[in-house]
């Protein structure tokens, strides 16, 4: 199977999970793209739930195939949220945000009773760190930030580069407002210390380390699916 139809496979298997009249986060990214088409078929055969997505982009394809979605604000505890990953350690440890959406694909997770992480086989390692960490951070002053965080990640030998990402040619800016610092640690031996770290940073809004928050990884692979669960 190509990358996508094991996308689409773990996403068949986290619909399993879903059960008529939830509240469900619906997470960002391709991998989520996937669970929303799934969804989305269920739906249609009458499967009732009230979906509340983690982006914009994640809205406009619930609204265009049929998916009913609300704000955080309208259903402010969910049952449970299915999103994707960039990186899966043993653990179930998370690194989360490629796309931009870390802040609310966070605050929709720990709004969740449980979160299910769907992702294909390449996403899971041994040590978080082999993908770029996104760092949400407000425009103001992020010059001073950026050396912040340097700084904090200097202090945990932690000696990446730290950029800022960039949309085409202007500064890639989330839903929220905000910009990314994209630091490409290569191996994060302690999240913890790192987690602790950024959040003592004022320009920092969030970061995309997801500790102790997802229950449980749906994973496809060549020889089939996986499931991974603390």
């Amino acid at each position: 199977m190509d990358a996508r139809q094991l996308k689409i496979e773990a996403a068949r298997v986290a619909l399993e999970h879903v059960e008529d009249g939830m509240n469900l986060g619906i997470g960002s990214g391709t991998t989520a793209d996937e669970f929303v088409r799934v969804l989305a078929e269920k739906v249609e055969g009458g499967l009732r739930v009230k979906g509340v997505p983690t982006s914009e982009r994640t809205a406009g394809l619930c609204v265009e195939l049929g998916v009913p979605i609300y704000s955080l604000d309208e259903l402010p505890r969910l049952d449970l949220t299915i999103d994707g990953a960039d990186e899966i350690d043993p653990a179930l440890q998370l690194i989360k945000g490629g796309g931009g959406a870390l802040l609310r694909e966070k605050i929709v997770a720990c709004a969740s009773a449980k979160m299910v992480v769907i992702a294909d086989e390449s996403k899971v390692v041994d040590m978080l760190g082999r993908f770029a960490l996104p760092i949400e951070v407000v425009a103001f002053g992020m010059t001073a930030t950026h050396i912040a965080v340097e700084r904090a990640a200097s202090a945990l030998d932690l000696n990446g580069t730290i950029e800022p990402r960039m949309d085409r040619d202007v500064p890639f800016e989330t839903d929220g407002g905000h910009r990314i610092l994209d630091a490409s640690f290569g191996r994060i031996p302690d999240a913890e210390a790192l987690a602790a770290a950024l959040r003592h940073i004022p320009g920092v809004v969030e970061h995309g380390l997801f500790l102790n928050i997802a229950s449980e990884a749906i994973i496809a692979g060549a020889s089939g699916i996986g499931t991974m669960r603390n």
